[in-house]
């Protein structure tokens, strides 16, 4: 739900407004002491806009790419299709790809431009669209969040049955309703106005320059309510999953500790603990780490755009417009920065990106022969499964453990092929 400010008189020349929207610059009237010479066309030099324009389209390029390699990767890796997270991973990069495609590039010719050339209707449909598909890109986050909750700290049977794929269509269906409610049914009856129609009509045109802007402003119960939905809610949740996660990371941690000592040699011996729980535990830790770092940067990325949104109103729409520009496209950023996110903490996801890029390369694949009769389970973390084979070395050859468990839950096991 991004907003943009605008350069306004205010109570005087030099004072800007935030509002709800991407990018959208607004020029207000010249006031009568400002140079009537200066243009918002001038606003930008021409290295200012090359550089500008190479680091939007760097920006633009990355999130297409990036949540296409991650939609494909799920739709040709017929392991990744097992995965329930993978279903609002897959889900998230289709948000994330609808910002890059339908958002950012007209936020982007606004800001170089500082001109609204699609019409007034384009306009509204497009805000619309800002506010739906980044909030929807938000509650996604939010969702995994919970689902890696699920999974990490509660018993693999109270997450098959928590996580049933009815649970999951809902789930699904509520990132993408929800965010209509304080998009494209607020904005096209015009709730999000009442209070300031003089304000905004007053900022549509710039007489000095003869521009039209695509003007977006939004009241103080606009503000706190499509905050506190977009941002506030999601956080909230995603904070607390993400410090059970870390908890029980942490006694995890501990535990594995206690295992190797178990498993140091006493009478001139090697002893075995438990592969199983070592296994599990150490990827639990290692999806914790990976889950602080995605939430880090979400946070990083969002956080300062929110909390200028919901405060700007309540201080006249006075907070710099070189500020609001930052934060917004620092929002952005989010949405192409989560596949790389994920292409560089999740094994599973590296390995079917190299498979797609390399052309199918056979060296990335999984081994389809590794031996008749090897028993195999799997534990599914951070949305990648991982193989547990229960064989030791002994005298040479590979044994069966024959304490070890084997589980063949179908939504989570890997083949062993």
């Amino acid at each position: 739900m991004p907003g943009a400010p605008r350069l306004c008189p205010g109570n005087g020349p030099g004072f800007f407004c935030g509002h709800w929207t991407s990018s959208y610059l607004c020029l207000l009237p010249v006031m009568e002491e400002l140079d009537v010479n200066v243009s918002s066309s001038e606003r930008f030099s021409v290295a200012e806009k090359i550089a500008l324009l190479t680091f939007i389209s760097a920006v633009i390029l990355m999130a297409i790419l990036g949540n296409l390699l991650v939609m494909v990767a799920v739709c040709r890796d017929r392991q990744l299709r097992r995965i329930k997270t993978n279903y609002f991973i897959v889900s998230l990069a289709f948000a994330d790809l609808l910002v890059s495609v339908l958002v950012m590039p007209f936020g982007a010719i606004e800001l170089v431009e500082n001109n609204w050339n699609y019409g007034e209707m384009f306009c509204l449909v497009r805000t619309s669209l800002d506010v739906l598909l980044t909030t929807a890109s938000i509650l996604h986050l939010c969702c995994i969040s919970l689902d890696r909750y699920y999974a990490i700290c509660c018993q693999p049977l109270v997450y098959r049955n928590k996580m049933t794929p009815i649970r999951i269509a809902v789930m699904l269906g509520g990132c993408w309703v929800i965010p209509t409610f304080i998009s494209f049914l607020p904005i096209m009856q015009g709730w999000n106005s009442i209070g300031i129609i003089d304000l905004i009509q007053q900022r549509q045109f710039n007489k000095a320059s003869n521009s039209t802007y695509c003007v977006f402003m939004v009241n103080k119960p606009y503000a706190i309510t499509c905050s506190v939905v977009a941002f506030y809610i999601p956080f909230l949740l995603m904070v607390l999953a993400y410090y059970r996660i870390y908890i029980t990371a942490r006694e995890h941690a501990r535990q594995i500790r206690i295992l190797q000592r178990a498993g140091a040699p006493t009478d001139g011996r090697q002893h075995h603990p438990d592969q199983h729980s070592t296994h599990r535990m150490k990827t639990e830790t290692k999806a914790a780490k990976t889950l602080c770092i995605i939430m880090g940067c979400f946070c990083l990325c969002w956080a300062p755009f929110f909390i200028t949104n919901i405060v700007d109103p309540f201080i006249n729409y006075t907070v710099p417009e070189q500020l609001w520009t930052a934060f917004l496209w620092l929002g952005y950023i989010n949405s192409g920065l989560n596949p790389f996110l994920y292409a560089f903490l999740n094994k599973s996801f590296r390995r079917a990106f190299l498979i797609i890029l390399c052309c199918g390369d056979e060296r990335y694949r999984r081994p389809s022969i590794l031996g008749p009769a090897v028993p195999c389970s799997t534990t599914t973390i951070n949305g990648s499964t991982h193989v547990l084979r229960y064989t030791v070395l002994h005298n040479g050859h590979h044994q069966e453990h024959e304490k070890l468990p084997i589980h063949n839950d179908p939504e989570s096991q890997e083949s062993c092929f």
